[in-house]
């Protein structure tokens, strides 16, 4: 008997059997986890999209809102995984997503699935630095009404100092002025920036610019076209520094959206167009005043 308790022969193999069961069970614990990672991960991103593009319909009614995560849930395939959408117009979109997310190794233990959540909410507030903005600026003190028309004026006659204005985002010189207006000013513009007022009579330059902006957006009458470039990003301005009864200089306080209606005449020295609400691409600053443009943050 004590021969017999004494033969170690076998032992390595019952070791061996013992070690291959516990490295099973890692390598199943290790791809169930990895699983419930990238499934997190997709979940999360596909809220932060949702929310993201869902946002940029909050200035419009809350069906556009929905329709839009709606259609991001579609293209990420998480359509049925939507719990609840919450949308306060004018301000923030809400999400929360999830699904059961079915495991397996570790349903041998007893757990087929794992719920997995994921949440996000996304806000617009008042733009406080963008790009691409037109080198045509408004006063702070003016009112605007969204949806009426309004002339912006680009020379010097029967133009109140302080109201409409061209502005020398890039530098003064005609040229210049032209590129900004058809392209955009390609630097950043920020609130409490100090620019000065581009002089002169370059209405010329102001035709072709708006008319090959017009004739450039295939989207006529649709206001809220991410892709027309009749929209242009205008600053808000508080005047800075007059001279000899001229506005020199002025200081960024904001920015606005502004519609171009209709093209310019040979005899035109005003863009005729309206100023709309619209959500871009740029950054928030609690100090911008609101003038109808806004900008995107992801809150959660």
């Amino acid at each position: 008997m004590k021969n017999i308790i004494r033969d170690e022969s076998g032992s390595a193999i019952v070791l061996v059997a013992l070690s291959m069961i516990v490295l099973l069970a890692m390598s199943a614990l290790v791809i169930d986890v990895g699983g419930l990672f990238v499934a997190k991960s997709h979940l999360e991103k596909t809220a932060n999209a949702a929310v993201l593009s869902g946002a940029q319909e909050l200035v419009n009614d809350d069906s556009a809102v929905s329709a839009i995560v709606n259609e991001i849930l579609k293209a990420h395939k998480e359509e049925s995984s939507l719990t609840s959408l919450t949308i306060t117009h004018g301000h923030e979109v809400r999400i929360v997503l999830k699904k059961e997310v079915p495991l397996t190794f570790s349903k041998l233990l007893g757990k087929p699935s794992v719920l997995v959540e994921a949440s996000a909410a996304a806000q617009i507030a008042s733009m406080g630095r963008a790009t691409g903005v037109a080198p045509v600026g408004i006063d702070e003190a003016f009112p605007l009404v969204f949806g009426n028309t309004y002339k912006l004026k680009v020379d010097q006659t029967g133009a109140s100092s302080g109201n409409f204005g061209i502005l020398a985002l890039d530098g003064p010189g005609a040229k210049t002025y032209e590129e900004n207006l058809r392209f955009g000013f390609n630097g950043e513009i920020k609130v409490g920036d100090i620019v000065e007022t581009q002089t002169g009579n370059i209405a010329g330059k102001t035709r072709s610019s708006i008319n090959e902006r017009i004739n450039a957006c295939p989207y006529p009458g649709d206001l809220n076209h991410r892709d027309c470039s009749r929209v242009l990003l205008v600053p808000v301005y508080r005047p800075h520094k007059h001279e000899s009864n001229q506005l020199k200089e002025v200081m960024i306080t904001g920015f606005a959206h502004f519609y171009i209606m209709e093209p310019m005449s040979s005899k035109d020295t005003s863009i005729t167009g309206m100023f709309i609400q619209k959500v871009d691409t740029g950054f928030t600053d609690p100090n911008a005043v609101n003038r109808g443009a806004y900008s995107i943050k992801l809150v959660e």
